[in-house]
């Protein structure tokens, strides 16, 4: 599994912490403030703009992106824009459904005839784009070019309880593993599985991609664009738009001007809320939200002397208010987290402890801990952040509400790249996360509760351990029945809801700005390019109809 870098029903806030309430409206209006003041230039100059705005392609569909992909060999890149792309031009043995479960693929059928050893069945009548034949022999490669050493990348390891690969005709592919493991399965599936490759393919693929996808690769430049087209060798139901561009504008300003003049059709959680509320007014562009599966979360050192104690970790989630939170920091654009997972999960248990706002109930778990209030004060916290400025604005809001139950928060930001790796090394009290993508699986939990995982083997930061825990995650991890494998997964998030190694803060939606001209649009929870695979372009009297 990739993993790539949070539950509560919320109660209205008490009459006495209506200070809090407002000091957040006042904080995050400020820091939103800031925010629409580009958004407010943003209206001044498309006036000055307007007239040197290009004429959309009537061919090609402009998705506008924040970074470049580091690398688009579905061997290698682990990004999102490396990862979202590939999953356009490439096809993995599996796919995944809503509900985040396994479904066919390039295989139509598969069979485990016991739990060391799964069977797939290759539909025919597949090709790469260049016209070759995808065959059994293509997948072996796929894997073996990781597994022997031929393809340098991180990936490999997510694919270590492999022993070797079988292909005995070009339509059957078998995989022997060293011990059952049931994430198998998901580990080839779409998203953050991996492609199938043309046999003999090295190092060349990053530069010139050859899939098998939808969609064909024509060109890319760093830090401008990557430019792909429709398949038409195609083997299953072919994209309608002919060609996209994925135009890198880092900048976020930018992005939405972009939008606004018309020299971009679509951009997908890449703006503030602020200035999609400025661009839904627009006549020419359209706001599409639903639900995601990103997580922010905050974890605790569970080697500290003050967090080691469960009640001071269960006071401190009663104490936090999400719901201010999410309705002025994040426009209502998140959803309360209950678990690791998301509610899309097949394994999603919503039967699990929940903290909803009750800082009465804070203050006398601290007071049960022994930790008295000596003028106001129980004992201080040192939280560590980014410098991200939504980050930061959360973390100060959390400052007043655990303040207001004796707890004093102390504020650390740091350049990310400083705070991500003291968070590894396990220097820190408190730190705010999130998982995107890596949380759609259950494996997650092998990941980053289990003893074994403890930094630097895995993302278990927190050091938690629970013999418990690491027992049903190996029972799960061999158990190829998914009902008997969701009651595992289920207990553990009941136990690690009454531990709270973390506090599950909350899902952030996925929101779409784009342009009338484009239709068939869909969101997945994911938040990936699929919806690019169903998209349309209208034609200029369509679009004129439509205003």
């Amino acid at each position: 599994m990739t993993a790539r870098v949070v539950a509560g029903v919320h109660a209205r806030p008490e009459k006495k912490s209506l200070s809090v309430s407002l000091h957040l409206r006042r904080g995050v209006t400020n820091a939103r403030t800031r925010a629409s003041v580009p958004t407010c230039v943003l209206l001044i100059l498309t006036l000055v703009l307007a007239s040197c705005s290009r004429k959309p392609d009537p061919n090609t569909l402009v998705v506008i992106i924040e970074s470049s992909p580091t690398n688009l060999d579905p061997r290698v890149g682990l990004d999102a824009q490396s990862e979202r792309i590939d999953g356009l031009l490439f096809d993995n043995l599996l796919s995944r459904d809503e509900h985040l479960s396994v479904k066919p693929g390039l295989a139509e059928r598969w069979e485990i005839p016991d739990p060391k050893t799964y069977i797939f069945h290759l539909h025919q009548g597949v090709s790469f784009c260049d016209g070759r034949p995808l065959t059994a022999r293509d997948v072996k490669w796929s894997f073996d070019s990781l597994l022997q050493g031929k393809i340098r990348s991180t990936k490999a390891a997510a694919y270590r309880l492999v022993d070797h690969i079988d292909a005995p005709d070009g339509s059957t592919v078998i995989f022997h593993l060293k011990e059952p493991w049931a994430g198998l399965l998901w580990n080839i599936a779409g998203g953050e599985g991996m492609g199938i490759v043309p046999y003999g393919s090295g190092n060349e693929l990053s530069r010139n991609p050859v899939g098998s996808g939808p969609f064909r690769f024509v060109r890319a430049e760093q830090d401008k664009e990557v430019v792909i087209e429709r398949n038409d060798n195609y083997w299953a139901i072919k994209p309608s738009v002919g060609r996209v561009q994925f135009l890198v504008v880092p900048d976020t300003t930018t992005r939405a001007l972009e939008l606004r003049k018309g020299s971009a059709d679509l951009e997908i959680n890449a703006l503030t809320p602020d200035m999609e509320t400025a661009l839904q007014r627009e006549p020419t562009l359209a706001v599409l939200r639903g639900p995601g599966t990103r997580l922010a979360y905050m974890a605790f050192n569970l080697r500290d002397p003050i967090l080691k104690d469960a009640r001071v970790r269960h006071a401190i989630a009663y104490a936090l208010d999400r719901g201010p939170l999410i309705r002025y920091l994040m426009g209502n654009e998140a959803r309360p987290a209950a678990s690791v997972l998301p509610p899309e999960s097949w394994a999603y248990d919503p039967h699990v402890e929940q903290y909803s706002y009750d800082p009465a109930k804070a203050r006398q778990l601290l007071d049960d801990a022994g930790y008295k209030s000596n003028n106001g004060i129980r004992f201080h916290l040192v939280m560590k952040t980014s410098t991200e400025e939504s980050s930061r604005a959360m973390a100060a809001v959390f400052q007043q509400q655990l303040r207001d139950v004796g707890i004093a928060l102390d504020i650390r930001s740091f350049e990310f790249a400083t705070f991500f790796s003291d968070i590894t090394h396990g220097e820190f009290q408190v730190y705010s996360l999130r998982w995107i993508g890596g949380n759609e699986d259950p494996e997650i939990f092998e990941y980053a509760f289990d003893t074994a995982r403890i930094i630097p083997n895995g993302a278990n930061r927190q050091y938690y351990s629970n013999p418990r825990i690491d027992a049903l995650i190996e029972k799960a991890r061999t158990e190829v029945d998914q009902n008997a494998r969701k009651q595992d997964y289920a207990e553990i998030q009941q136990i690690l809801a009454e531990e709270l190694p973390y506090i599950n803060l909350w899902y952030f939606d996925n929101v779409m700005v784009y342009s009338n001209r484009v239709r068939g649009l869909a969101l997945n929870p994911s938040g990936n390019y699929d919806f690019l695979r169903t998209a349309e372009l209208a034609n200029s009297r369509q679009v004129a109809d439509q205003q």
